[in-house]
């Protein structure tokens, strides 16, 4: 995988990616010259035209992020692929569309689109038949060997069997005889140079995956490795990358204060960050005033009670909040305490089932987060009587409020509606990843991946 800005990318997203942004730029540009021909007009020279061209590229490269084209299904599925890459492009075309309304230019007249369209559609549908198979081979995928063949060991595997993983083991070495789970380990006293070993392999990562750590580290043997050029990684960190989120089983406290994130960095996306909340809330709230005071009125109509719900959250540092939503329940649903959503939860109003699906009823969140209260992008923000169960049950529970709550976050694109407290323990491993690494490149991958959300609803009660 390759690090930018402190998230992972894995090589082969990155590398279709650019592919993707090529082809686009080159089906733009074929457009052009087709529609030109057709009217018998000059095309010019295209020192004139690369920006609008690459302008046309990234809109239209955006929606595929948005929608999840680059996610782990669209990458093993032709047919999924098509599915998402269709929507994304047609949402890609309609921005251009808007922006054309907005600032007229000549590679954006309809003609001209439509035909992007289309040959954007046969490119890149063509491009993941032609590669499909590739992208799924082991040229993309790290040469790992695991010292280990105890319970992590197993874990590993199970990672690594999994369609869309990015590396696979070729190797597992057994440190001592105790607890051994992984059969096929190599015994460590069988291997008289490990060094020469992994290099024979051919091994570019090797993962300590022991059970028991004090008193127990191989130092040589590691030492010999990263001399050989080969990286050298721990369990839990190798976990955070390959999968997103902080595995809270096997983390302890010293892992978390001297492993990468939490970087003084912050400041500065911490203040661009506050910059674009305010910005973008403002922009917002505009824009959805008449459809929050639309659906205000239905809610009020629909059944008894104020149009708008207040309670009281957990926000930054602890800080308790009140967080303003579309009423979407009946005005008793927390008479005996609040209590978790259920699957077709009786509480919920007609008119509330809709504005939840459609995620309407987050809408006037937008006003916590122009108060800075909240942000667009961070931990979800729970009761205050939930969190204090939460921290007794979960390891650092408390530390996902160091961050601002968010509307969105890594948790939500990542992990289904949580409505118990293994579910909550899940999405911390997502909320800790976030917390550890946010920059504001993540926030725009959470922002894009959110699209993908509301348009394929995963989890929402």
């Amino acid at each position: 995988m390759i690090r930018l800005f402190k998230h992972y990318i894995p090589h082969a997203v990155l590398l279709l990616g650019l592919l993707d942004i090529a082809l686009l730029a080159g089906a733009s540009e074929i457009a052009w010259r087709l529609r030109a021909s057709q009217i018998g007009m000059d095309p010019g020279d295209f020192e004139e035209r690369w920006l609008p061209i690459a302008a046309t590229a990234i809109v239209i490269w955006l929606a595929m992020v948005a929608v999840g084209v680059y996610g782990p299904k669209a990458l093993r599925s032709l047919r999924f692929a098509g599915a998402r890459l269709l929507v994304a492009i047609s949402l890609g075309i309609i921005a251009l569309a808007v922006i054309d309304f907005v600032l007229p230019s000549e590679m954006l007249w309809r003609s001209t689109l439509l035909y992007t369209m289309g040959l954007a559609i046969i490119v890149l549908v063509a491009d993941r038949m032609l590669l499909n198979s590739f992208l799924g081979s082991s040229a993309f995928r790290r040469r790992v060997m695991v010292l280990g063949a105890g319970d992590r060991a197993q874990r590993l595997r199970a990672l690594a069997d999994l369609p869309e993983s990015g590396f696979v083991i070729v190797s597992y070495i057994a440190m001592s005889e105790g607890d051994r789970v992984v059969e096929e380990a190599i015994a460590r006293a069988a291997i008289h140079d490990l060094g020469k070993f992994v290099e024979n392999l051919g091994v570019s990562e090797v993962v300590l995956a022991l059970q028991e750590r004090r008193n127990s580290l191989p130092l040589k043997d590691l030492l010999r490795i990263k001399t050989k050029g080969v990286h050298v990684n721990d369990f839990s960190s190798f976990l955070e990358r390959e999968t997103g989120r902080v595995d809270l089983d096997t983390v302890n406290p010293s892992w978390l204060i001297f492993s990468d994130g939490f970087s003084s960095g912050r400041m500065l996306s911490s203040a661009v960050k506050r910059i674009f909340d305010i910005t973008a809330s403002l922009v917002l709230l505009a824009l959805t005033f008449p459809i929050i005071a639309l659906f205000a009125l239905i809610v009020k109509l629909d059944s008894k009670g104020p149009a708008f719900f207040r309670q009281q959250r957990v926000g930054l540092y602890g800080e308790p909040f009140q967080l303003i939503k579309l009423r979407s329940m009946r005005t008793d649903a927390e008479k005996d305490g609040a209590k978790w959503a259920e699957e077709n939860d009786p509480r919920i109003t007609r008119i509330g089932r809709l504005i939840r699906k459609l995620r309407i009823d987050e809408l006037p969140q937008t006003w916590s987060v122009l108060l800075g209260h909240m942000s667009f992008v961070g931990p979800r923000p729970e009761v205050p009587s939930f969190v204090e169960n939460l921290e007794e049950e979960i390891p650092f529970y408390g530390e996902r409020h160091m961050v601002k709550p968010g509307i969105t976050g890594w948790a939500q694109i990542n992990y289904p509606y949580g409505a118990s407290v293994e579910d909550s323990r899940r999405k911390l491993e997502y909320d800790l990843y976030y917390a550890k690494n946010y920059t504001p490149f993540l926030d725009l991958v959470i922002l894009l991946q959110t699209v993908r959300v509301i348009l394929w609803p995963e989890g929402a009660r």
